[in-house]
């Protein structure tokens, strides 16, 4: 199924379905600030463990990052963050940004069963930040890569739709999406450090 929305003025009543969707433990695909992703309900581990198998991976092995719709969640998967690292954070979100943070005991046993830490991402854009306020905790989320060697990020929502129709629940059509992923700071020790150059520009 696909449904357009409209980030400047998202239909409430399709977020609210689309929430019911994820407590169901159903996987979307969305938009962000930067390319379109693919996630479900943290809490879902059927779900997580689909959307590994999607992407040809292992679960414990992914590199999943949570969608937040603020820093009120940080405290819960992350631990250890300290005011320099928040400060950084409050600067660049929301935007085009995925901190690398060390995991708290409430990150899910599946997603951190090999690893110690936790990706996160608050991106700008309402429509995705509206569906994780609605549902009350963070989605797990990777990027959604195309298969063609030019072209590495899907960016128009009809064809991710013929291409995942029957792998996924719901494609939500936000308009076109980008082609640059988000750029990732790793703020695990006491000085960020740049582990993938992307979309927000990094000072």
């Amino acid at each position: 199924m696909r449904v357009k929305l409209y980030e400047k003025n998202p239909d409430l009543d399709l977020i609210r379905e689309i929430v019911d969707l994820l407590e169901k433990g159903g996987i979307i695909i969305y938009p962000t600030d930067t390319v379109y992703g693919i996630g479900c309900d943290i809490t879902k581990t059927r779900a997580v463990e689909k959307i590994a198998r999607i992407k040809g991976l292992k679960p414990e092995k992914a590199n999943f990052a949570f969608i937040c719709s603020d820093l009120s969640h940080l405290s819960d998967y992350a631990r250890q963050v300290d005011n320099d690292t928040f400060k950084l954070m409050k600067s660049y979100l929301p935007g085009p940004y995925t901190f690398i943070l060390n995991a708290s005991s409430n990150v899910p046993r599946i997603l951190k069963k090999n690893k110690k830490t936790v990706g996160i991402r608050i991106p700008d854009n309402n429509i995705i930040l509206e569906i994780v306020r609605q549902l009350g905790h963070p989605i797990l989320t990777t990027s959604l890569r195309d298969d063609d060697e030019i072209i590495e990020y899907h960016t128009d929502p009809e064809h991710i739709h013929e291409q995942y129709k029957d792998l996924v629940d719901l494609v939500i059509d936000g308009g076109y999406g980008g082609v640059i992923p988000s750029t990732v700071l790793d703020c695990t020790d006491d000085q960020p450090v740049l582990i993938r150059e992307g979309l927000g520009q990094v000072d």
